[in-house]
């Protein structure tokens, strides 16, 4: 697999100190403890967090997140907590992002990103799982099922980042550009406000909204990123696409408005079985408590 990218952090020690706390913290508040699990791939080193992960009887999700993010976002406020009694749950820190990963990506045009995945499963010894991706994650979810369909037992895409461009409305653009301008608290807790969550129906606690403020600080500051962004997959790719697809949308997502993302779907995913939309919920849908009732009652 060739190397398109590298991303880094300025002062890797400091970066895996703030990390090692930071998960920590999570650990605690959640009363979960997540097992490290280290996998060599081809983009070099990967870091997967593991729930249950010994309890092999259970049906398995493997969790893709966005961009700028990790795995853990998946369990802020406990998110996960109905699906930790009954699933084995892999959460992963993809190559690329600010984690514990290493820093290498591919082309994001090629399918190489699905090859890679397609390896992690096999290494973690997964012949077949549910798979689900957040914006970012459901582009990676979309290239593993072009690559190995043998794979995926369901694809479940929340508010994907592939099925149409980035919006270029001023409201979108003025929060996501914001506080990689400013660089500040204030900037970043707008950009949560108004871009990943939607008012009283969509947010987080105090502690969590701290926990997820000081790890964008942390990562507009510390980390180098020079992975590509997130782009429309082609409609002879969406063509391809032959495991179950299921797509879950907040409804005041501005970074991909919801009614273009689900008529691409629904026109271009042949396998598509089913479109959800979660009301009053924003881009950050991963933290929503519904969209995970939602994706529990998908993968049964």
């Amino acid at each position: 697999m060739k190397i398109h990218s590298v991303s880094k952090f300025k002062d890797p020690a400091k970066a895996d100190k703030f990390l090692a706390d930071w998960y920590k913290k999570i650990e605690n508040l959640n009363n979960t403890r997540y097992e490290r699990i280290e996998v060599e791939t081809a983009l070099g080193k990967t870091i997967v967090w593991g729930i249950n992960a010994n309890k092999n009887e259970l049906k398995t999700l493997v969790v893709f997140p966005g961009f700028r993010t990790c795995g853990f976002f998946w369990d802020f406020d406990n998110g996960l907590a109905e699906l930790k009694k009954k699933y084995r749950i892999y959460l992963v820190d993809i190559n690329g992002q600010p984690c514990l990963s290493d820093g290498n990506t591919p082309d994001i045009k090629s399918n190489d990103y699905g090859i890679w995945a397609a390896e992690l499963m096999t290494k973690l010894g997964l012949a077949k799982a549910s798979i689900a991706g957040a914006s970012f994650g459901g582009l990676v979810c979309l290239k593993l099922c072009l690559v190995a369909p043998e794979m995926v037992e369901n694809a479940i895409l929340l508010n994907p980042g592939c099925l149409q461009p980035f919006s270029m409305s001023l409201k979108n653009l003025y929060y996501n550009l914001l506080p990689l301008i400013t660089k500040s608290e204030k900037s970043v807790v707008k950009f949560l406000d108004n871009a990943v969550f939607y008012g009283d129906n969509h947010k987080l606690s105090l502690e969590f909204k701290r926990i997820i403020i000081d790890y964008e600080l942390f990562a507009i500051n510390e980390y180098i990123d020079k992975t590509q962004k997130p782009y429309p997959m082609s409609k002879e790719d969406f063509a391809k696409i032959k495991p179950p697809v299921y797509l879950i949308l907040g409804d005041k997502d501005i970074l991909f408005p919801t009614q273009k993302s689900r008529h691409v779907a629904e026109t271009e995913i042949k396998s598509l079985k089913k479109t959800f939309i979660v009301p009053d919920t924003g881009h950050g849908i991963e933290t929503s408590k519904e969209a995970m009732r939602i994706l529990a009652g998908i993968i049964g």
